[in-house]
């Protein structure tokens, strides 16, 4: 059915990979890029060992390219002429990436929103500016197709849809129960997952950000399939589009779970100075202290085989239908083993990457392909919701859920 060019070739990346090798009759091709074309390689030679190579399978190229550069991404895009970009890397790259695909009229998606790499801030102003453009060069752009934001997004329009008129308060709650036995090591990039985690948390009450201290509000939760877990409000980037999107909301909130080891081992690092990304000099040159500690902490990568445990990762709605109050909980289990020994990576990695598949499914088969700049819950959610239970990961509703005071 079409080509994609997937840029990165982490443990995301990987995952999006092998879901494309797992839809041969959607992703004919694909191409893998990356600083470090080894890697790409690499993850080729084990789906095509895994999936086979020849006619009806997935045939993979790689290449080596830099990101950062406009120039050579639109070398890449036009050497290859994929149907859409799958932009898997970091998010300082969204922009350049975009560009690229402007410039080349391609599809774009991502599974993050843009963040200036100086400055620990991300908002989708920067990729929104980009809606004439992309309007005008009659291509989409769909932005943040990973579990969350992407699949928050997804149960979001799906809960609009077909049991509210409208939803007065979301609350995303991301539960992380693996357990990969270090005492200190994070689930996904370091170095965004520390500048997330230890930023302000806000939300969206009324039509404005409130605006929290780090890990200030704390709840408690017990989670199927994990059981209960402290987890504390941050800010995240679907509350941004969520309250734009979505009839009737008055509040939205994000709260994450964390262990006391995880954040007694943050606190000491920042007590240090160890996440500033404020450059200081050593040896007679310039570091960035948290590009040295993710340089030194276990790449994420590496935790799949000695990760045990689910997540459990969904939204509770409360709203209107007919006139009587609703509530609606929507959300996700997914197994660290059982997602390792399917695709080599722990549960993580795979509760994004197979949405990523997902939202380049949805446009190469033409079911999400207005032209413009979207974010995903601006879609019709069903035949993404289908997917996700023919992919791995199945959803699951609690029409009577407990609710987060």
């Amino acid at each position: 059915m079409g080509k994609a060019l997937i840029i990165g070739a982490g443990g995301v990346a990987r995952v999006a990979i092998h879901k494309c090798c797992q839809n041969p009759d959607v992703f004919e091709e694909i191409c893998i890029a990356s600083r470090t074309k080894a890697k790409c390689d690499e993850i080729k030679a084990i789906c095509e060992e895994k999936y086979g190579t020849g006619q009806g399978k997935t045939k993979i190229y790689t290449e080596h390219v830099d990101a950062d550069h406009v120039d050579e991404l639109v070398a890449l895009i036009n050497k290859y002429k994929p149907d859409i970009v799958m932009n898997i890397a970091l998010p300082y790259q969204d922009l350049t990436i975009m560009d690229a695909c402007l410039e080349t009229k391609t599809h774009y998606m991502d599974t993050a929103n843009y963040e200036p790499p100086e400055t620990a801030h991300f908002e989708y102003s920067w990729q929104w500016a980009y809606k004439e453009k992309f309007e005008k060069a009659g291509i989409c752009a769909l932005l943040g197709s990973g579990f969350d934001p992407g699949v928050t997004g997804v149960f979001s329009a799906y809960a609009m849809k077909h049991y509210f008129d409208e939803i007065e308060y979301i609350d995303i709650l991301d539960c992380n129960g693996g357990d990969h036995g270090y005492p200190f090591a994070t689930n996904f990039n370091p170095e965004i997952n520390i500048r997330e985690v230890s930023a302000n948390g806000s939300y969206w009450e009324d039509g404005h950000w409130v605006e929290t201290k780090p890990m200030e509000i704390k709840r408690e939760y017990n989670f199927d399939g994990v059981g209960m877990k402290d987890m504390y409000l941050l800010h995240h980037e679907e509350l941004e589009s969520l309250g734009i999107n979505i009839k009737g909301i008055k509040r939205i909130r994000f709260f994450m779970t964390f262990g006391q080891s995880y954040l007694t081992h943050l606190k000491c690092l920042e007590n240090v100075g160890m996440t500033s990304i404020e450059p200081i000099e050593f040896e007679g040159k310039q570091i960035i202290p948290l590009q040295f500690l993710k340089a030194v902490l276990p790449d994420p990568a590496s935790l799949g085989p000695r990760t045990k445990g689910k997540t459990n990762i969904g939204c509770i709605f409360q709203g209107k239908k007919d006139g009587k109050d609703v509530k609606y909980y929507v959300y996700n289990m997914c197994d660290h083993e059982e997602s390792y020994k399917e695709v080599g990576s722990q549960a993580v990695s795979y509760t994004t990457g197979v949405p990523a598949m997902i939202g380049a499914m949805m446009i190469l088969k033409g079911l999400w392909n207005q032209p413009g700049v979207h974010n995903i819950e601006e879609f019709d959610p069903d035949p993404f919701m289908d997917e996700l239970n023919k992919n791995g990961l199945p959803w699951v509703e609690d029409f009577n859920p407990v609710l987060v005071d």
